[in-house]
């Protein structure tokens, strides 16, 4: 009876998409977005991209959508923490440009906060029934220990701590003090979450990874900034 009463009211969402040298799919990632009926605003953020990106970006016309810039590239979790003051709707996911993740899977990612049942959504790639590449035996390897450490500090148990899919009330999200200008956002975030008590759902999603030859950015240094996100932001405190 609960969940029936909630989705009488419709969550406007907020996508935040930093950008970094993806001339090759950013025109796609961002019509994909724009197709799904729940998305009301886009907030791309060049993040200092060098290559075709920003010229891409300045012939979107799209009320729906808005560009920032950084003026160099600080990284992933720099270019979100720019966006954040922006998003203007009740909730607030993060995609990617790369097209790892399919735009599709976004309504059933906002639907446990629709239902009023969920602060925070993250989107696994281990719990899914769906389709997903098959590679990088050690990149996921490395994502499993990270999420388990990160698990054993907040005293949660998600099974993809790194997902790229991570769908936030947008109170809370503006309300994390968030300093991680790479990767390390995100155990960073997902820590303070923990911290704030905040209720955490996990849908299962499709996945389609990239090789580092395909443009994959994220390299063994990440996984070694993590570990120390864990500490300084788990452990330390």
């Amino acid at each position: 009876m609960r969940q029936a009463a909630a989705v009488r009211r419709r969550i406007t969402l907020s996508v935040i998409m930093p950008v970094f040298n993806e001339q090759e799919t950013v025109g796609e990632a961002v019509s994909r977005v724009l197709q799904q009926s729940c998305v009301d605003q886009l907030i791309v953020v060049d993040d200092g991209s060098t290559d075709e990106t920003g010229r891409i970006l300045a012939g979107i016309v799209d009320d729906r959508v808005r560009v920032l810039r950084n003026p160099i590239n600080r990284g992933k979790g720099a270019a979100i923490r720019t966006a954040i003051p922006y998003a203007r709707c009740e909730a607030v996911l993060v995609q990617d440009a790369d097209l790892e993740y399919d735009p599709a899977d976004i309504e059933s990612l906002l639907r446990p906060i629709q239902n009023d049942l969920a602060d925070v959504v993250y989107g696994s790639r281990f719990v899914s029934g769906e389709s997903r590449r098959v590679l990088l035996y050690w990149h996921s390897l490395g994502n499993r220990i990270l999420t388990t450490l990160t698990n054993m500090v907040a005293d949660i148990n998600l099974t993809d701590m790194e997902t790229c899919y991570k769908v936030f009330r947008t109170p809370l999200l503006q309300s994390l003090d968030l300093r991680e200008n790479r990767f390390g956002f995100e155990p960073e975030v997902t820590l303070k979450v923990a911290k704030a008590r905040a209720r955490i759902y996990e849908v299962g999603i499709s996945y389609s990874g990239r090789t580092y030859a395909e443009g994959k950015k994220i390299n063994w240094k990440d996984g070694v900034s993590a570990l120390r996100c864990i500490v300084r932001y788990g452990v330390a405190r």
